[in-house]
């Protein structure tokens, strides 16, 4: 097994050139071109940003709603009372709750990838931020997810909204399609993510702010991205 996944990775590497930097349009093509397992892998994109995420006015975190979606379906469970529950359901949402839904959290079971709450919830969500925060789970007003309007929430989590933030070393992951995309809808939905990310240069960051770039699927090598392009789109 092992040499039948080292012979499948040495195909792959050759198609790559690991010395050259890809636009953004040839990338997503070689990229596209690597698909070799038997489900439908992700096409990921990492962005290396010029900022240092230890300064609060530097900790770069949002939220996109890709034009063409990640491909995923969106399990969704929202914290809400009253009539902004009956509206999370009416919009879609896996899961409706407040108390209920804590405690199920705190019970393990956590079947979902986003969360939404109405601002009133977010005492109550607190309880379970120990437990949603380590998985990228918690609500939060800069990614849309803590808000009134609750059924818009929900409709942009289904249609493929992805949430990204940067990590400790100043690096940003996302997702931004399949692999079984056509090329002019993985690099829309790319496009869309670089212009979000670029607009929330912070002011006070110094120097170049994308310095690299890198494109790949779940189990493929990653082509590296001209950073100059990337931070070109607007």
């Amino acid at each position: 097994m092992e040499k039948k996944v080292a012979k499948r990775l040495q195909g792959l590497l050759s198609k790559v050139d690991s010395d050259r930097i890809y636009d953004i349009s040839s990338g997503v093509r070689t990229v596209k071109s690597l698909a070799s397992a038997k489900f439908d892998e992700t096409v990921e994109v990492a962005l290396r940003l010029g900022v240092d995420p230890r300064h609060a006015d530097q900790m770069i975190r949002g939220a996109v709603v890709l034009p063409h979606g990640t491909g995923k379906k969106v399990r969704v469970a929202v914290f809400a009372k009253g009539i902004k529950a009956d509206e999370a359901k009416s919009a879609g949402a896996d899961v409706v709750g407040d108390e209920d839904l804590a405690e199920e959290i705190k019970n393990g079971n956590l079947n979902f990838d986003m969360v939404i709450a109405t601002p009133d919830m977010m005492a109550l969500v607190g309880k379970v931020g120990r437990i949603l925060g380590p998985k990228g789970l918690m609500p939060n007003p800069k990614t849309g997810t803590v808000t009134m309007d609750i059924a818009k929430a929900v409709t942009n989590a289904k249609s493929g909204q992805v949430n990204f933030r940067v990590d400790k070393k100043g690096n940003i992951h996302a997702p931004i399609g399949k692999a079984s995309f056509a090329e002019e809808k993985i690099k829309e939905n790319m496009l869309e993510l670089l212009r979000t990310v670029n607009r929330l240069k912070p002011a006070s960051a110094k120097g170049k702010y994308i310095r690299g770039g890198i494109l790949s699927l779940t189990m493929s090598p990653s082509v590296k991205l001209d950073s100059q392009e990337l931070m070109d789109v607007k």
